[in-house]
């Protein structure tokens, strides 16, 4: 994992505003997101079964994340590596996994060594550059 040093941390807006212009730069809500808080994930590249991840978490203040008017505060985005194994996995019954039931498996390191970690801390910078650019922010930051 690599923790990123930008001026998002601590920047706070309302859900909605967060919502088109993430979905059309390519990022999604995390599987991480409760009714509390959430992420904003973007893939940054992928070979084989290796992933690199944007993640952009943030907290609600007021409100629920499922709401357009829930009111978020951004924590210190993070560039992290999934590795998974793009075989079969040899444990799913074929029936759970003909149904569906056993369609994801565990990576193998949700946390994966990163190379070349300063063109990573760069490319993650960059990207949430040019996503800061599109969201509205209330100009209401907090910094701890």
């Amino acid at each position: 994992m690599i923790d990123l040093e930008t001026p998002l941390k601590g920047k706070r807006t309302y859900f909605r505003n967060i919502l088109k212009p993430s979905k059309k730069l390519g990022y999604c809500l995390g599987d991480c997101w409760d009714y509390h808080k959430g992420c904003l994930d973007s893939l940054l590249w992928r070979e084989g079964g290796e992933s690199i991840y944007l993640r952009m978490p943030f907290n609600v203040l007021e409100g629920e994340l499922d709401r357009p008017n829930a009111y978020i505060q951004f924590d210190k985005p993070y560039v992290i590596k999934h590795v998974v194994n793009t075989g079969l996995d040899k444990n799913a019954s074929a029936l759970g996994a003909a149904s569906g039931f056993s369609q994801f498996q565990k990576p193998l390191d949700k946390d994966g060594l990163i190379k070349d970690k300063n063109e990573w801390e760069d490319l993650g910078e960059q990207a949430v550059d040019t996503i800061m650019k599109h969201i509205h922010f209330d100009g209401k930051e907090h910094t701890n």
